[in-house]
């Protein structure tokens, strides 16, 4: 609230302060005239926000408080910075013209703006959703809605804590809210990764969500949309629709129903899968993650669809299928690809156009947009509908051409329009009779005008007599102090230059207000015309949210198309086996990243549940183990969205689970070592597998000592392979040589090394995969290619040979005891006086910018020292 005292409010002030208290937690935008205005500690925290200057009001007075502001036509530039903050921000507008009201004018917020909840093309990001989510939780159970205003997509969900964190962190929503009863608990959950906002316990109240929905729908049940009996994700979607409401968001037409996302469905990925595999987004700063590879969409709806397709990879064969029949069509026929891409080209973002229309927000240029993307889908339909493919006739089936209302917007708006509504020449000639006549006499005044101008000068001798406006005088004729002597004595003086004076005269004021009044009465006249437009095209929000959904799918498997024949991907072969075989596969993100004609090395990997369910895989650091491991997860993953594969082929028993233990980093804010994330992240494998699980585990038990790591990592593999009820298929790449002697003891557990070789003391990685295991793990190789000082490699290999003279385990301690002392060695030159002289000398060399011919030259002078 302001900082003011009551005794000393304005009126301005105290409508302010009422307006202020009923949106305590938000930025409040007070519109006064043509500026935005904060007061007290919105003022402070938006001056730092917008680096904007803070003033005070009434400065000295009791009433004095903090002000910032900005030019109200800055909106568009200010407010996305505001929410992009982490701040809810209210918009307090005029509600009535100021020329017409006596004394304050009536105002109030117009639209709560939160990260969550926006139209703003700038706050929202074209390739991404911007969800809010709502979570609501019993003993039981977790619910959790999605809502991305902007598009009307809604999305409900329940499941186990763990799935629902899982759906967060896919979603990557721009706010979160819940009920204040568990605040101490979703705080914990999500206070550090996203905005969030606390409802009052009765808006999570199931009787009052149910209520909500039924009758946002206009439906008596929830049946029809697959939710009936999700009871906590109910909950979470009804407290959604009342935050809705509390934020001023009441036009909400385009949100015309709400989507169960099914578990059963998609493969399980875990958070700390998505997060390894850098399915969205990279751990790395300039990272690339797998969705920069396979995106070559061309509509904001296409790159959102594959998002989403992305995260929630398909498990049912005949949907996979019959995106990868359309992906082969597309693969086969690049005339066919190109003939569809074009006209996609030309298609804006319809969801986020349609919800505007939806909400009365859409401005003529974006109507037009909408003409344009309409039209754009007539030559898609017609090439889709000449095909055999049971998905594209599905897809041609689903478009709608919307005749009508292309027809009605390009009878009446005109090409050449602006943004605002307000500012004429909107609607075309033939529409409106007396629009007609008033645009004739707003935009042919500039003749009529011509001819006063003329008449005056034959009339008064005044060659340089002209006419101009401005708005303090209106239209006025301006003629120079040396021809002022010649002015008529009816032309009305109105102000004195220094080299010139302006005049009236009666039929310039009477003509003025006959184009003021045209101007006024035609933009009320085109702005009931264009609302009827609008009026027009909201009758086809549910066809043209489908053509979105239609072409945002289209889009997504052209785009796998054009990236298969780009990077030579083969399509996989689904069936309902346990068996995965790749053969020569590759990372489709690294194989990328390579330098120019160095070639990827492509691996085969075979798993099943019979003869070969895990895969321990030796071999040293850099090799590519774990390169191999996520290859293997994201050709499965890839196969299961639809798209073709980076390998020669590959036959996929469909995957209902895919876990990564790979790499760990320390979680030191929650007191977490990089042992425990290991060890936290390695029981959520171990507790949720299944017998159609990929476990894909990278170096487990290096986080401790070298036999609590053995020991940890030996006892993972037997639980995995003796398990009861599953057979997980699993990769194991491992450091721990010991762990080869599986193999002897357990009958589908296979040994496999990335090989290297050896050339003198050097290791060249082969990059391949071998059977049998790796007897080294080549460590101070690796430690020497890096760069380790030489006299550490040599010191280590010293430590090494000894410790290999005798492998017996119950001699290690007497042998580590027994390593021999490091021995400091003299240095070449330290008994030698000639050294004091060339160590100077050295010390004088700049490395950088001596050339080679002066290098010579003192490599000699040295020479002749060392000859002394």
């Amino acid at each position: 609230m302001a900082e003011t005292k009551t005794s000393a409010e304005t009126p301005l002030m105290k409508q302010y302060n009422a307006l202020k208290a009923k949106y305590p937690g938000a930025i409040l935008l007070f519109r006064v005239g043509d500026f935005y205005e904060t007061f007290g500690q919105d003022a402070i925290a938006a001056s730092k926000v917008l680096d904007i200057v803070l003033t005070k009001r009434g400065n000295g007075s009791a009433s004095e408080t903090a002000l910032a502001g900005f030019p109200h036509h800055a909106l568009d530039t200010y407010l996305p910075k505001l929410v992009r903050a982490g701040n809810r921000v209210a918009i307090c507008d005029q509600l009535e013209d100021p020329r017409f009201v006596k004394g304050i004018v009536k105002r109030g917020v117009t639209e709560l703006v939160t990260p969550g909840l926006s139209f703003n093309d700038n706050v929202l990001d074209r390739k991404q959703n911007n969800f809010l989510a709502s979570v609501f939780c019993t003993k039981d159970a977790f619910g959790v809605a999605f809502l991305d205003l902007s598009t009307g997509e809604f999305y409900a969900a329940q499941g186990n804590e763990t799935y629902i964190l899982k759906l967060i962190q896919g979603f990557a929503p721009s706010e979160v809210i819940y009920c204040k009863q568990f605040r101490a608990k979703f705080d914990g959950l999500f206070s550090n990764d996203y905005s969030t906002y606390a409802l009052e316990d009765w808006v999570y109240g199931y009787d009052y969500a149910y209520e909500k929905l039924t009758t946002h729908f206009k439906t008596t049940t929830l049946k029809g949309f697959g939710v009936e009996d999700y009871t906590e994700a109910i909950v979470a979607a009804g407290a959604i629709l009342h935050y809705l409401e509390d934020t001023e968001h009441k036009d909400t037409s385009h949100i015309a129903s709400i989507a169960r996302i099914d578990e059963d469905r998609y493969v399980w990925l875990d958070k700390f899968t998505v997060r390894n595999l850098e399915i969205v987004t990279s751990q790395q700063d300039g990272g690339v993650p797998l969705i920069d590879i396979v995106d070559r969409t061309v509509t904001p709806m296409g790159s959102r669809q594959l998002r989403k397709w992305m995260i929630l990879p398909l498990k049912e064969k005949d949907a996979i299928e019959e995106r990868l029949a359309v992906v082969d069509t597309f693969y086969a026929d690049t005339n066919l690809t190109e003939a569809l891409i074009e006209p996609l080209k030309q298609i804006a973002d319809l969801e986020r156009l349609i919800s505007k229309v939806a909400v009365n927000r859409i401005n003529p240029r974006e109507m037009l947009q909408l003409k344009r993307s309409l039209k754009a889908i007539e030559p898609i339909r017609h090439e889709l509908s000449r095909q055999t493919t049971p998905g594209l006739q599905r897809l041609a089936s689903q478009l709608h051409l919307c005749d009508t209302l292309v027809a009605k917007i390009e009878q009446e708006l005109r090409e050449d329009v602006s943004i605002a509504t307000n500012q004429g020449n909107l609607i075309k000639e033939g529409i409106d009779a007396e629009l007609d006549e008033l645009q004739k006499i707003a935009f042919s005044g500039k003749d009529y005008l011509l001819q006063i101008q003329k008449r005056e000068v034959e009339r008064t001798g005044i060659g340089s007599l002209k006419i101009s406006y401005n708005k303090v005088f209106g239209y006025y004729l301006e003629v120079s102090n040396a021809n002022k002597d010649k002015v008529p004595a009816d032309w009305i003086r109105k102000q004195t230059l220094v080299n010139a004076e302006r005049y009236i005269t009666e039929e310039l004021k009477v003509y003025e207000e006959k184009i003021l009044n045209a101007e006024d009465k035609l933009i009320v006249i085109e702005q009931r015309i264009f609302n009827g437009l609008i009026a027009a095209a909201a009758a086809f929000i549910p066809q043209i949210q489908l053509n979105a959904r239609v072409l945002a799918q289209l889009d997504c498997l052209l785009s796998f198309a054009v990236v298969a024949r780009a990077n030579r991907y083969a399509r996989p072969q689904i069936n309902d086996s346990y068996i995965v075989d790749i053969k020569a596969g590759r990372h489709p993100v690294i194989e990328k990243q390579l330098p120019v004609g160095e070639p990827y090395i492509p691996n085969d990997i075979y798993l099943d549940s019979e003869k070969q369910q895990v895969l321990i895989i030796t071999g040293p650091n850099m090799a590519g183990k774990s390169a191999l491991l996520r290859q293997t997860a994201l050709i499965v993953l890839l196969a299961q969205m639809g798209s073709f594969v980076p390998a020669d082929a590959a036959a996929i028993g469909i995957v209902d689970k895919v876990f990564t233990r790979v790499g760990a980093s320390d979680n030191l804010s929650k007191g977490e070592s990089t042992f425990m994330v290991e060890m936290i992240e390695t029981a959520s494998i171990l507790n949720n597998l299944s017998h159609r699980s990929l476990i894909l585990m990278d170096e487990i038990g290096r986080g401790t000592s070298t036999y609590d790591g053995v020991s940890i990592a030996w006892a993972i593999v037997e639980y995995l392979h003796n398990h009861k009820d599953f057979k997980p298929k699993t990769l194991f790449a491992t450091h721990y040589h010991e762990l080869n002697q599986l193999e002897e003891d357990l009958t589908r557990v296979r040994n496999f090394n990335v090989s290297v070789k050896e050339v003198g003391d050097k290791i060249i990685f082969m990059r391949k995969l071998k059977e049998g295991g790796s007897e080294h793990s080549f460590g101070i190789h690796v430690a020497q290619l890096a760069g380790m000082p030489n006299r550490i490699v040599l010191r280590a290999n010293e430590i090494l040979h000894f410790l290999e003279k005798d492998k017996h385990k119950n001699e290690d301690k007497k042998r580590m005891e027994n390593i021999p002392v490091a021995t400091p060695q003299m240095s070449l030159f330290a008994a030698d006086p000639r050294f004091t002289e060339i160590e100077e000398k050295l010390g004088k060399i700049d490395i950088n910018t001596i050339s080679p011919v002066e290098a010579l030259l003192k490599l000699n002078e040295l020479i002749t020292v060392l000859k002394k």
